[in-house]
């Protein structure tokens, strides 16, 4: 079927009944490096009972709908997506177990023009299945590469969070491991470039890389310890656009300005000073 704005905002993405366990959220919580120093009383409590948390980015893997670009048969050329920015926003502070509710949709496209692709806008929202109550909002821009000159709008495209000219007030590094995708695709991403070494080498990658939602996850320990003093309580929001890809066992460095209600920042692997996520936004509770 062709690409239309019409049948794009009108998509019926079935909703996701997601049952958490304290083991996935322990899980989650060491994919993303929490853990790597167990003498860390601030990350235990993420990663051990029975005091139990939930760390924050989480968010962006609960009640996850699928590949329902592919599976809905959107007319959408899969095989060309770029996860291009992702957003969070932590309404409550999350469970550590429980049945979450997730209701995604189609908040706007962006036709680029032809041979410059689409911007997709999508939203997830999550539940919690026994009160109801609105717990997470996950916001996403996909860059459809294959699919713009469909005569689609051209606006309006959600503008980038500008980065401050002076030095960072501030910088953590956080070392992955060599074997991080490994652990972070048990939460749901199974894609084989994170995986596969000849998937990876089809794409133009000479191994594997890291995914992107992990490298979100990396750089929101790097805000709950710079920002948060590990308290899941303060953290309110945290956007992104991803810029380029890391690859497991990198350092990645992130770089921390002071804003008024929270901050700016941006990531770069250390090894190839690189940045790989840019325009970063930081807001508290």
């Amino acid at each position: 079927m062709p690409v239309t704005t019409e049948s794009l905002m009108g998509v019926q993405i079935p909703e996701v009944r997601h049952t958490l366990t304290e083991r996935d959220t322990m899980l989650y919580a060491l994919s993303v490096g929490l853990g790597q120093d167990p003498m860390d009383e601030n990350q235990l409590c993420f990663v051990t009972e029975p005091r139990l948390a939930a760390f924050p980015t989480i968010g962006v893997v609960l009640a996850y709908p699928g590949f329902w670009i592919r599976d809905l048969k959107t007319g959408i050329d899969f095989v060309k997506l770029v996860h291009g920015e992702q957003g969070l926003t932590i309404h409550r502070p999350l469970p550590a177990k429980g049945e979450i509710i997730g209701r995604t949709r189609v908040t706007g496209v962006v036709d680029k023009g032809a041979g410059k692709g689409m911007l997709l806008y999508s939203r997830r929202e999550m539940f919690d299945a026994a009160s109801g109550a609105l717990i997470a909002t996950a916001d996403i821009t996909t860059f459809c590469r294959g699919d713009g000159g469909f005569g689609g709008p051209a606006g309006p495209v959600k503008p980038v969070h500008p980065l401050p000219e002076r030095a960072p007030d501030r910088s953590l590094d956080l070392p992955t491991r060599p074997e991080q995708a490994l652990y972070y695709r048990l939460s749901g991403d199974y894609n084989p470039l994170h995986s596969d070494p000849a998937v990876a080498a089809k794409a133009g990658f000479p191994r594997p890389i890291l995914h992107g939602l992990c490298t979100f996850g990396v750089c929101g320990h790097a805000l709950m310890k710079l920002m948060c003093d590990y308290d899941p309580a303060r953290f309110g929001a945290m956007d992104v656009r991803f810029s380029a890809p890391v690859y497991p066992g990198e350092t990645i460095r992130t770089e921390v300005w002071d804003e008024p209600g929270g901050a700016a920042f941006r990531a770069l692997a250390v090894e190839r000073n690189v940045v790989v996520i840019n325009n970063g936004r930081f807001r508290f509770a």
